[in-house]
């Protein structure tokens, strides 16, 4: 009778904690299908390719923030830089080619795994994300990312929100990480298996 109890116990212990952990996912995943991110990598690790990643980087934003706020949902932004994308191109090359260089630049709107990031005042989990894409030259050196829609990230932009993006609940996930670093970690683990073999 007592290990029917015992084991009675341990069941709803273990339903409770899947359960638990599917609620958190289910918010990590309305966050990883509400956002677009930018991904930018550098040509190389060198300290110019480097600096020159950010000065894409700025005029990027230049291009797309004021132009993303319009967007009301990810759908939005997709199509608002789908629409763009030459003109991001453009000012990708011509910030390469003011720089002294003549690196080619490619940009596209692409899935990309990204793994946990800690932002200033967020969390994004670990998962397969939409983003803008773009390349520099060789596109092997360290990468610099961010979210542009909504543009939480940008000094410029500091009235968006997540809550813009995702529900009320998701959006206090990942401002509240700190709370749940077991599971984001959790997540992650999970999510670079699953990506992993979903690649085979």
């Amino acid at each position: 009778m007592r290990k029917n109890i015992e084991k009675g116990i341990l069941f709803g212990l273990i339903c409770a904690i899947i359960l638990s952990f599917a609620r958190f996912d289910a918010k990590c995943d309305e966050l990883r299908n509400g956002v677009l991110r930018l991904h930018i990598l550098a040509n190389s690790d060198t300290e110019d390719d480097q600096r020159l990643k950010l000065e894409v980087r700025d005029k990027i934003l230049e291009v797309t923030s004021k132009r993303l706020d319009c967007a009301d949902n990810l759908e939005d932004a997709i199509n608002i830089v789908t629409g763009d994308i030459n003109e991001i191109i453009s000012v990708a090359e011509e910030t390469v080619k003011a720089q002294g260089y003549d690196y080619n630049v490619t940009a596209s709107v692409e899935k990309n795994f990204f793994e946990n990031r800690v932002y200033d005042d967020f969390t994004l989990p670990a998962g397969v994300y939409n983003s803008l894409t773009i390349r520099i030259g060789n596109a092997e050196g360290h990468n610099w990312w961010c979210v542009v829609f909504p543009g939480v990230c940008l000094p410029a932009a500091q009235k968006n929100t997540l809550e813009k993006a995702v529900s009320k609940g998701s959006a206090q996930l990942a401002k509240n990480a700190s709370k749940y670093k077991i599971r984001f970690k959790t997540a992650e683990i999970y999510e670079k298996i699953r990506n992993k073999f979903s690649k085979k």
